[in-house]
């Protein structure tokens, strides 16, 4: 059996936080001046439109969805302290109060991208209402989208350049790739697949959309889908574990921001790669970088893979 170095990224550090400054001020403008280089099921229908789209001036537009919330918060502080944007409007649920709220579509006229970490809910009205102008493109970061949703999204993206991630952080899209490769070299017949998450106790969607980003990751990896091998609890007596299984547990408490691990458990052994988020500002840096990106192309459903130009496999 192939045995692959044990990893642990953490977010948070110095190094990171150049990391997201570099791609920030350099290699997100430059990787957008190129076609994406990653070929992903999600994106694989819009491959054909992703020619480049004239970039607007900056400092670029941007409006936050969700404002009164924990990460639309973290997003107002974040852009309004970066050169390259200029935050032009914020909006909240309809009938909420605050300084500097607008509606909805108030904000959507003023702005080149607007950033949404909300519900999958807000965010299928809010895919419908950018699309049915023509714009402005989109940086979705809700989770908890279902399959019905997503399809809404995906016409909206026959529109407009949507990007969409279960996370915004650049370490936790390393941790995918690193755990689509462990899982086509560690065979289901040898090597069970779990997948641990934790979250504050105010998160509503289980398993996190992150968790559920690193769970398809892993059945890309066998080639299988993931609903096809998901096993998202276990209760009573469910019998031997099957081959193939990638299952999933959850902790939800106190004012944890997020911690992810892929365990690998074969006879004998055990690879774990994990994750472990220091605070929500790394969310803020990647879904800038996606903002950057995503005013540039032309309509189509993108990920995170793109905007960081990782190769595909």
């Amino acid at each position: 059996m192939a045995v692959l170095p044990s990893t642990t990224t953490r977010s948070g550090s110095g190094r990171c936080d150049g990391l997201w400054r570099e791609l920030g001020r350099s290699h997100a403008r430059e990787i957008s001046r190129k076609r994406p280089l990653l070929r992903h099921p999600r994106t694989e229908q819009g491959a054909k439109r992703r020619a480049r789209c004239p970039l607007p001036q900056q400092p670029l537009k941007i409006a936050i969805a969700g404002a009164l919330g924990r990460m639309g918060r973290e997003m107002t502080e974040a852009v309004q302290v970066d050169p390259r944007l200029e935050l032009v409007a914020r909006f909240h649920r309809p009938g909420s109060t605050g300084e500097g709220l607008v509606a909805r579509d108030a904000a959507l006229a003023l702005a080149d991208v607007v950033i949404d970490f909300t519900t999958p809910a807000a965010s299928v009205e809010l895919a419908k209402a950018c699309a049915a102008r023509g714009g402005p493109a989109l940086v979705i970061g809700s989770t908890g989208l279902d399959g019905s949703e997503l399809e809404t999204i995906a016409d909206a993206a026959k529109t407009i350049a949507i990007v969409r991630s279960g996370s915004y952080s650049l370490g936790l899209n390393m941790l995918t790739g690193l755990v689509e490769q462990a899982a086509r070299a560690l065979g289901a017949d040898d090597c069970d697949i779990d997948i641990l998450e934790a979250h504050h106790r105010f998160k509503v969607d289980a398993p996190s959309g992150t968790a559920l980003m690193l769970g398809e990751a892993a059945a890309r990896g066998r080639g299988a889908g993931l609903d096809e091998v998901a096993r998202r609890a276990r209760n009573g007596i469910v019998g031997t574990r099957p081959a193939g299984e990638i299952g999933f547990a959850v902790l939800r408490g106190g004012s944890i921001i997020g911690e992810h691990s892929v365990s690998f458990l074969a006879e004998g052994e055990a690879l774990t790669l994990s994750h472990s988020a220091g605070d929500r500002s790394m969310f803020a840096r990647g879904a800038i970088a996606a903002a950057l990106w995503v005013a540039g192309q032309c309509p189509g459903e993108y990920g995170m893979h793109d905007v960081l130009g990782f190769a595909a496999s």
